[in-house]
């Protein structure tokens, strides 16, 4: 079975079974002091795949993590990230940004856990299934935003920024854009190009982007293929052809690039610097397969409307 146009999928099939482990990373992350997400071990609980409440389970109490190495060192380069892009968040908002989008947000609860300046919209944009699910969990649990919020039912494959000035977006401000987990395959080529390009579009001088990316090298697949292969095993029915699409994926770094974005393309070493743990316990095996990281602002001319917004 491989990935098809038009497909959907919920918090426990599909692509959004990785939306549900990126929220076990997270729950992991808390237990372990390195991001303060609350709603992250309820949720996958509620998700309700059994497999997944195990391995919170496994990390809290093993004392080596588990028994499956793959599967823990992939849930701490998910951590890193989701503290890297907390933090690049909070910079963005220092700097006077008061849009934020994040594109492809699952199970995300940062309009929720963080604080953010008087002002901030959040925009979340996801398949309708999945952020009904997070935010039915949500208000069960009685939590509080801590901003303004806008969720966007949408497929990132169709026009999902006609929705999203529907409900307030506005390119003539500044915004920051937030990948995250996305541009890994779980878009076909043309419309990961067609989104960037978009955003491009949509964007003023000084908006700044965030995203992680693989380009799916031979040594990525193989490890891809084994990391799934591991959840099999643990009882999940899927694979890395049900939820990616195969084919050859143009580099996010320098396609924003060659859109006026200047940009900064990281290895998982710079983001565990960035946030304080350093190299330790990275091989350059990790630094193989692991994704990049890339963050971005657009500088003055780039493919942005022309209009500075609130620099």
């Amino acid at each position: 079975m491989v990935r098809e146009d038009g497909d959907t999928w919920d918090q426990a099939t599909g692509v959004g079974i990785t939306a549900t482990f990126s929220a076990v990373a997270r729950a992991v992350a808390t237990q372990k002091g390195l991001i303060n997400d609350p709603f992250a071990e309820p949720l996958v609980r509620a998700a309700g795949i059994e497999y997944f409440s195990r391995l919170i389970e496994d990390q809290q109490y093993a004392t080596d993590g588990g028994d499956n190495p793959m599967v823990s060192g992939m849930i701490n380069v998910l951590a890193v990230h989701g503290r890297f892009l907390d933090d690049f968040l909070s910079s963005a908002a220092q700097s006077g940004i008061r849009q934020v989008v994040n594109l492809g947000a699952g199970l995300d609860t940062r309009a929720f856990r963080l604080w953010w300046p008087s002002g901030t919209t959040v925009y979340e944009l996801d398949q309708p299934r999945v952020v009904d699910f997070r935010d039915h969990v949500l208000r069960g649990l009685g939590a509080k935003l801590t901003t303004n919020r806008c969720v966007v039912g949408v497929d990132l494959r169709d026009d999902w920024f006609s929705a999203l000035q529907r409900v307030g977006f506005d390119p003539t401000e500044r915004a920051v854009w937030v990948a995250e987990n996305l541009f890994v395959g779980y878009l076909p080529p043309d419309a990961q190009d067609r989104l960037l390009r978009q955003v491009s579009s949509a964007s003023v001088a000084g908006s700044w982007f965030a995203a992680d990316h693989l380009p799916w090298t031979p040594a990525q697949l193989q490890e891809g293929h084994a990391f799934f292969d591991g959840w099999r095993r643990g009882g999940l029915d899927i694979d890395l052809a049900k939820i990616t699409y195969a084919a050859e994926f143009r580099s996010v770094s320098e396609y924003l690039a060659a859109h006026g974005w200047l940009t900064t393309d990281r290895t998982l070493v710079d983001l565990r610097t960035a946030i304080g743990l350093g190299r330790r316990g990275v091989t350059s095996h990790d630094l193989s397969v692991t994704p990049r990281y890339v963050t971005a602002a657009l500088a003055a001319g780039g493919d942005g409307n022309g209009s500075s917004g609130n620099r």
